[in-house]
């Protein structure tokens, strides 16, 4: 029975190589120069310092180019509140994986509406659809691509 797996997942090595493209480049640019701006990431977590706010907001578009250069979905990234201190400006960001519990219930409940020929289990962190034709299963991701889930969605382990 044909089957795919709908998951929600980040490539490490891209992400750690856009990391240091960003600090790289936020090192060698002339209005950075010197500023204690960078980008620490530990623990599924991102961690972006600078001395002003707009410096910040400067290295986050950077960081954010370099991601989307190197074909990591910038959806995968959940900011938090910027933090200011007095010599410093801190902003959090996380890295999301897997989907979540509610997601893969609105994906699944999306699914069965459709009244596609087809069905969806969850499995920990992704969801399976299976069904009877692969053009079933073609339909069934051209469903899920065109909802907005809050969350980038990768089709892996299409089966025939």
């Amino acid at each position: 029975m044909p089957s795919f797996d709908v998951v929600s997942a980040v490539d490490k090595h891209e992400l750690s190589n856009a990391i240091d493209q960003a600090n790289r480049e936020v090192g060698t640019r002339f209005d950075l120069k010197g500023t204690n701006a960078r980008i620490d990431y530990e623990n599924e977590v991102l961690t972006i310092v600078a001395d002003a706010e707009f410096q910040l907001k400067q290295v986050v578009d950077i960081f954010k180019l370099k991601l989307t250069k190197r074909g990591v979905d910038i959806g995968c990234l959940k900011p938090g509140e910027i933090q200011k201190a007095l010599s410093e400006t801190r902003q959090r960001i996380e890295i999301q994986e897997g989907i979540g519990k509610d997601a893969a219930r609105q994906m699944t409940k999306l699914i069965k509406g459709s009244k596609l020929k087809v069905q969806a289990q969850v499995q920990q962190e992704q969801l399976r659809v299976t069904g009877k034709s692969r053009d079933a299963l073609q339909d069934a991701m051209a469903l899920l691509k065109n909802e907005d889930f809050g969350l980038p969605l990768q089709f892996t382990n299409f089966r025939d």
